[in-house]
């Protein structure tokens, strides 16, 4: 078990780290507006991907050690399948965050901007919800059967949607900002504020700005919950989320004009999303069925059913990565076939 003093260390080192990389990313990388190339997206995209690895490596080395002692293998494997798991959750982002800025004309200079401020909210919002979850699970363990429940409802409706675009000035969060702040309906260069007859107003990046943090939030209502599925340790749900999120803001400029190929991957986490959900109702699951043959008599049966009441980290790891593998390669394999558009 580690000690309290470690762990803190491990929090303050790790947000530090982060924030600091922000800070230069900021400061150094994009001090003025500039459109971001596909070069520079995949060179930040190898960045990140490159520092979530070694991080895992830390993990399963002296960093896990230190932390979690003889489980640290166990925590390695956990975080890799926690920050798959996020990553391709957040990817799905990918697609209304296009919608987004698409439809409200953002200029491709200031998208970094909104995305690099929509990252530090999510990350603050991230935390309240992992820290609200755990103390919940601690405290009532049976919600993680809630959570799993509402996972293999979600992984289900995901797998049944429509490729239908939405229209995100109809959006309830747009009509309540609009409501009760004022909003200029042009951008003003990079500012979220500005000043209109002597007042402050925002802009319309400051709109845009909003939308995407709401989104995040309403995604994370989905990849939180999934990744209790995988841990319930707050230092790697966290530090997992984190990675992911701040890849998906370089992957999208990487990824953004190629990702509606990739159809068959809201298939593929649907798949995943109700494969989590079962993996957290197999205790319960196994307990009644159990029960079920016991009172039939079957108690050497109920006892091998008992025994298969989770499922191995490693197998879930490697479960999750196929599905996602078989939904990207069939994408390609398979291009989805473009719809004539209607003469009007």
């Amino acid at each position: 078990m580690h000690s309290l003093a470690t762990s803190t260390l491990a929090w303050v080192g790790f947000c530090s780290f982060i924030l600091i990389m922000l800070a230069v990313d900021l400061g150094v990388f994009n001090r003025k507006p500039h459109e971001i190339t596909t070069r520079n997206a995949a060179v930040w995209s190898g960045v990140w991907v490159t520092l979530a690895l070694i991080f895992a490596g830390l993990l399963f080395g002296p960093l896990g050690w230190e932390l979690f002692g003889a489980a640290r293998h166990q925590k390695g494997l956990e975080f890799i399948t926690g920050y798959l798991i996020e990553l391709s959750l957040s990817v799905d982002n990918l697609f209304v965050f296009l919608l987004i800025f698409s439809y409200f004309k953002v200029p491709p200079k200031y998208q970094h901007r909104v995305l690099y401020w929509g990252v530090l909210g999510a990350l603050v919002m991230r935390v309240t919800m992992i820290l609200a979850g755990t103390a919940l699970i601690n405290r009532v363990h049976a919600i993680i059967y809630v959570f799993g429940a509402f996972l293999v409802y979600t992984g289900i409706k995901m797998m049944g949607e429509g490729d239908d675009e939405a229209n995100p000035e109809e959006s309830p969060i747009v009509h309540f900002v609009t409501r009760y702040v004022p909003i200029v309906r042009h951008y003003e260069r990079r500012k979220f504020f500005t000043i209109t007859d002597g007042k402050r107003v925002g802009t319309l990046l400051l709109l845009v700005l909003i939308v995407v943090e709401v989104t995040d939030l309403v995604f994370a209502v989905d990849s939180i919950p999934a990744i209790f599925g995988v841990t319930t340790d707050r230092f790697i749900i966290y530090t997992s989320n984190v990675f992911a999120i701040l890849g998906l803001r370089t992957f999208y400029f990487l990824l953004a004009g190629v990702v509606e190929k990739f159809h068959y991957l809201k298939t593929g986490l649907g798949i995943v999303l109700g494969f989590i959900g079962v993996k957290m109702l197999l205790p319960l699951l196994t307990k009644g069925l159990a029960a079920l043959v016991t009172a039939a008599g079957g108690e050497s049966v109920a006892s091998q059913i008992r025994g298969a009441d989770h499922i191995p980290i490693g197998i879930a790891l490697g479960i999750v990565a196929l599905v996602l593998l078989v939904s990207v390669a069939a994408s390609l394999i398979w291009p989805q076939t473009q719809k004539p558009k209607s003469k009007e």
